[in-house]
């Protein structure tokens, strides 16, 4: 297989949560569905693609969601009968291929380029495995193939609900060329607005840079996107990834002593970490600030949530508020940082609302 082109998959469950509470329960199906808690306080954990059609979605407040859908249905999550459901679907992958590497509960990529099944294209292979899917599950299912994963991943979102898409090797590149760098996965708001006061707004603009000129604007992420906007991608699908953590963290060109700018730092880094959290549907319980000062020396601040961190506003004011307890500061702080993790107990079924909790300070 050395040379081969690789043959990946992604597949990606169309509307997971909301998807399974339809199908186990018919009085809701066809109706605008929110799975989370309809308290004020509440968040939108998914929404059905009828709700979607009002412009809810996930991490929006129930608040919110019910002002633009008045007729919104909400229903507590199950995550236990999610992981079921996704244990399910992971069975399926397997009769295809070991080399699974999985996102979330309802997301994967999978590398299908040794063909154990004989079937005469990867397309065959991803229409096989969500037909399985549908009689298994009952659920549908959405996939892209392509040869690397970033591709792959962009084809998935290309004919949902339920449906697939291929972006060939000779495809690639030009495909890349033609879509807004804010659909690109993995480019957030912040970074998208960013790349747009550059004069970058496509990948055929992102291809036109130097990777001196990107580095120097976008650091380590630099290379990343200078090889991906020429449809390079090189990484193995990964079966024993397991993600236990996002963070970000900037260090200063002069130290921040004032309150508000050490609060607009940490803010700031809190939106690029949850960029991250909302674009996989990973929210996580534990909340970390890093803080260097002048002198170097390091003091970390940690917070355990009961349920969730769920929107961007709680992730913002979760950090925040550990950041305050290092007020007044000793001297000056040259880097700060935002982490998180606690993924695994995110798929647990939560107490009341997703929402920042007030629980326990773990670390200082």
């Amino acid at each position: 297989m050395d040379g081969a082109v690789r043959k990946i998959i992604h597949v990606d469950m169309d509307a997971f949560y909301a998807s399974v509470e339809q199908r186990d329960d018919p009085a809701l199906r066809r109706r605008p569905l929110a799975v989370g808690y309809g308290a004020a306080r509440g968040v939108v954990a998914a929404a059905s693609y009828e709700a979607r059609a009002f412009g809810v979605h996930s991490a929006m407040p129930s608040v919110t969601a019910l002002r633009k859908c008045p007729e919104l249905v909400f229903v507590p999550p199950r995550f236990d009968v999610y992981r079921a459901v996704s244990g399910q679907i992971h069975e399926i992958f397997r009769a295809y291929t070991d080399i699974i590497e999985p996102l979330s509960l309802d997301e994967a990529s999978l590398d299908v380029t040794a063909n154990r099944r004989g079937l005469p294209t990867a397309s065959e292979t991803a229409r096989e495995i969500r037909a399985c899917i549908k009689e298994v599950t009952g659920l549908n299912a959405s996939a892209g193939i392509s040869y690397c994963k970033f591709l792959a991943k962009l084809a998935s979102d290309q004919r949902k609900p339920n449906g697939q898409f291929v972006i060939p090797p000779e495809h690639g590149a030009a495909f890349i060329a033609a879509l807004p760098v804010k659909k690109f996965h993995g480019v957030g708001p912040k970074t998208a607005a960013k790349m747009n006061e550059l004069g970058i707004f496509t990948g055929a603009d992102l291809r036109d840079q130097t990777p001196e000129f990107l580095q120097r604007h976008f650091g380590k992420s630099g290379s990343w996107y200078y090889a991906i906007a020429r449809g390079e991608d090189n990484r193995p699908v990964n079966p024993n990834r397991v993600r236990k953590s996002s963070g970000s963290e900037t260090t200063f060109k002069v130290d921040l002593t004032a309150p508000e700018d050490i609060e607009d730092g940490v803010r700031s880094m809190a939106d690029e970490v949850w960029d991250w959290c909302e674009q996989r549907h990973m929210f996580g319980r534990t909340v970390t600030v890093k803080i260097k000062f002048a002198d170097f020396q390091q003091a970390t601040r940690s917070k355990t949530h009961a349920t969730p961190v769920m929107s961007r506003e709680a992730l913002r004011a979760a950090t925040i508020e550990l950041v305050r307890s290092v007020y007044p500061p000793r001297m000056g702080i040259r880097l700060q940082g935002v982490t998180v993790s606690s993924f695994e107990d995110e798929r647990q079924e939560g107490a009341d609302t997703y929402q920042f909790g007030l629980d326990l300070v773990i670390a200082s």
